[in-house]
């Protein structure tokens, strides 16, 4: 799939900003609109924020999906006992709004930092037996409002609640047609600091049981651990996934971010 992310209009554009946003990703955008106006917040326009923060908010409109969410992800050693794992997309949804794709009590524990925008996909393994939606919640907040919210997220293991569970992204005529709420087998959030994203995955069967006993990837990982996510790996298939689109979403920023020679 080679479409882009359906992109916003385009607001009038500040001429003190305009050269920034001719740097962005190497895309610059149309009419040197700034990079302060891609978002409902202004913080990307502080001299002061950093790099990444400046150049991460527009990625949700201004980068290729296939950059985002790759057709394929491999994932080596990513699996029980260090198994080699690959992942083929099956769904991407176009970009939404926070209040659609994140369940409200997610929704409310991101308030601090704004939610803006959400992007998802969903993944297959080479089996078609397991299925995850991932996805990337674009925030409005600076640095010292992600970095607040990460210590939360640890201190308060909000990460672990069940009632926080990220929601699935079904796709009819895929292994994903019956990935809902109650399928939800394990899962990961992540939020980075060096850029206002929140990352997350959710794994399920693709053979549409339900789960009673969800688990975190973290636990669900652990050695001995017997549940029913620990045992089909699902929290490897979570985590991995999750680790790799983090970890594209980082190379595309760094990119976007490196100085010519």
């Amino acid at each position: 799939m080679t479409t882009r992310l359906r992109p916003v209009r385009t607001r009038h554009p500040l001429r003190t900003l305009g050269a920034v946003a001719c740097v962005v990703l190497g895309l610059g955008l149309i009419g040197g609109a700034a990079t302060g106006s891609w978002l409902t917040g202004d913080s990307s326009a502080d001299p002061a924020a950093p790099t990444g923060y400046t150049h991460s908010r527009g990625l949700w409109h201004s980068v290729p999906v296939n950059t985002l969410f790759p057709p394929t992800l491999k994932g080596h050693g990513a699996g029980p006992g260090g198994a080699d794992r690959v992942w083929t997309r099956i769904a991407v949804a176009p970009d939404d709004g926070c209040a659609p794709a994140l369940d409200p009590l997610l929704l409310k524990s991101l308030q601090t930092v704004g939610c803006s925008r959400v992007l998802r996909a969903t993944y297959t393994d080479a089996t078609a037996s397991n299925v995850t939606t991932v996805g990337m919640i674009f925030t409005e907040a600076d640095a010292d409002a992600m970095r607040a919210l990460s210590s939360r997220f640890t201190s308060e293991g909000l990460d672990e609640r069940t009632d926080l569970m990220p929601r699935t992204l079904p796709a009819d005529g895929t292994v994903a047609a019956r990935f809902g709420d109650r399928q939800r087998a394990s899962w990961t959030v992540s939020v980075l600091t060096e850029m206002p994203v929140v990352v997350y995955a959710v794994s399920g069967f693709a053979d549409g049981r339900p789960v009673t006993d969800p688990q975190p990837a973290g636990e669900a990982k652990a050695q001995g651990a017997t549940s029913a996510p620990a045992q089909a790996g699902l929290g490897h298939e979570a985590k991995g996934i999750a680790d790799r689109i983090e970890g594209g979403l980082r190379k595309t920023v760094s990119t976007a971010t490196e100085k010519p020679e």
